[in-house]
């Protein structure tokens, strides 16, 4: 969902979605457990043991807790995990569902045998930085609930080559003499670097995290980075200078290449600047989407209102779906953060949808109590809020406005069953509930919801 929407953050039930923030670190202060890796060393020579699976760090890597078992059987976990979850949504009598149909896992789904185990779908990756013993740039993965890092060689759950982009970056940094970060004492500058590679294009944006704005030699390693693989076309800085565990801080400029990268899904291109958020896995993304749209139902002259819309991708994806389909709708993407607003007006005209389309910077919320005052015309919306769901009052507004029919991708299935109760409560059916596998071989699930209002 490429956005500039909020980072996702808080914890989930159990097997719920639990869906890695595209701006924390990992480690003690709360590292995402789903990013690959969590490939857990020492400061200090002390060896972490290696396994004969199919990851030789995967004992002490919390990223991929399921690598170890058959996919299929993943797949089934999850099944019967959602279906308890859900079981009291789906019991209600304004619900459709009565069972969840097979979720949708990368080439298959639960229930179809032998499924091949998923590799190479994480299209973006990162790594802290800290030094070692001899003031070496050391990186990798930490260590769960710790600062300790063990040096990653290569990860198979991420895109070919990304990680030895990242092992190139601490190399170069070190032989220009750009000090590594310590998160204990906090001295130091060079903290993470994440990387955001194209899945449908030959673009990439690599942004280089520092704990202050003037570095020696940065724009030297930005150069440098840049020859170590044609796909990286852009190389950012973003400053952090605080004692935080979040990997980006607030200020972000572009020191080599282009502004941003571009990547393309459901046909769509999209501009992705160095911070917006962007879906992980590009190809379950897809998937995704389909569901969604095909939950809305558009046919011609719908408004639909696209909110937490980010840099429009969503809503993007749907209006020129309903272009193929030769129907004339209107999108309406509403979104607090003034960057995503601007990303998702680009991305329009990059379309050719920017006639069609309206982008605001504002509080959805607000938005929709003025929208339904006036008597605006919704006939479709779509949510996508954080893990931490919708709030009531959102839910309420969404009432109020009266749209046919609610669409709600969520990332965290706990949050989204609490607030499907509430829209069920305020009128509203449960048409389809379906299950994307978008984090293979970690407990995270993702739920796409399709409501119509009773009549």
């Amino acid at each position: 969902m490429p956005s500039t929407k909020h980072p996702h953050n808080g914890s989930g039930a159990r097997h719920a979605s639990r869906k890695p923030a595209d701006g924390r670190a990992r480690g003690r202060g709360g590292n995402p457990k789903h990013r690959p890796g969590n490939h857990a060393a020492q400061k200090n020579s002390t060896p972490y043991p290696q396994s004969d699976g199919p990851c030789p760090l995967m004992r002490a890597c919390g990223g991929c807790e399921w690598l170890g078992l058959p996919y299929r059987k993943q797949l089934a976990r999850k099944q019967t995990a959602m279906q308890e979850l859900f079981q009291p949504v789906l019991d209600s009598s304004r619900s459709d569902v009565r069972e969840l149909e097979p979720i949708f896992g990368m080439g298959g789904r639960a229930g179809d045998g032998k499924i091949a185990s998923p590799r190479a779908f994480r299209y973006k990756a990162a790594t802290p930085f800290a030094p070692g013993e001899h003031g070496e740039v050391r990186c990798g993965f930490f260590a769960r609930g710790t600062h300790r890092i063990i040096e990653v060689p290569n990860c198979i759950v991420e895109a070919p080559g990304a990680r030895e982009i990242l092992n190139g970056v601490a190399r170069i940094a070190q032989e220009l003499g750009i000090p590594a970060y310590d998160e204990d004492s906090h001295q130091g500058i060079f903290r993470y670097a994440v990387l955001r590679l194209g899945w449908k294009t030959d673009q990439g944006v690599l942004t280089l995290v520092t704990s202050r704005r003037d570095v020696a030699h940065l724009d030297e390693l930005a150069l440098r980075a840049m020859q170590l693989d044609p796909r990286i076309t852009c190389v950012a800085q973003n400053i952090n200078p605080r004692v935080t565990n979040a990997i980006l801080g607030g200020e972000t400029r572009v020191i080599a290449g282009s502004p941003s990268m571009r990547d393309k899904l459901l046909g769509c291109t999209f501009e992705i600047s160095p911070t917006a958020f962007y879906q992980t896995n590009p190809q379950q993304t897809e998937l995704l989407y389909k569901l969604a749209i095909d939950g809305m139902g558009l046919t011609e002259g719908d408004v639909l209102m696209d909110a937490y819309c980010g840099s429009g991708t969503i809503g993007l994806c749907a209006a020129a779906d309903a272009r193929e389909r030769g129907a004339s709708i209107s999108l309406l993407g509403v979104e607090r953060n003034a960057a995503g607003i601007i990303d998702a007006k680009t991305n329009a005209e990059l379309n050719g949808l920017a006639n069609s389309c309206e982008f605001i910077a504002k509080d959805a919320t607000k938005f929709m109590l003025e929208a339904a005052r006036e008597g605006r015309r919704i006939d479709v919306l779509s949510i996508d809020p954080p893990r931490a769901g919708s709030t009531p009052e959102f839910l309420d507004a969404a009432i109020s406005l009266a749209p046919r029919r609610i669409t709600y991708i969520s990332c965290n299935p706990q949050t989204q069953c609490r607030d499907l109760q509430h829209l069920m409560q305020g009128g509203y059916h449960l048409e389809r509930l379906s299950l994307v596998d978008m984090f293979p071989h970690t407990t995270h699930v993702e739920t796409v919801a399709v409501l119509r209002r009773e009549q």
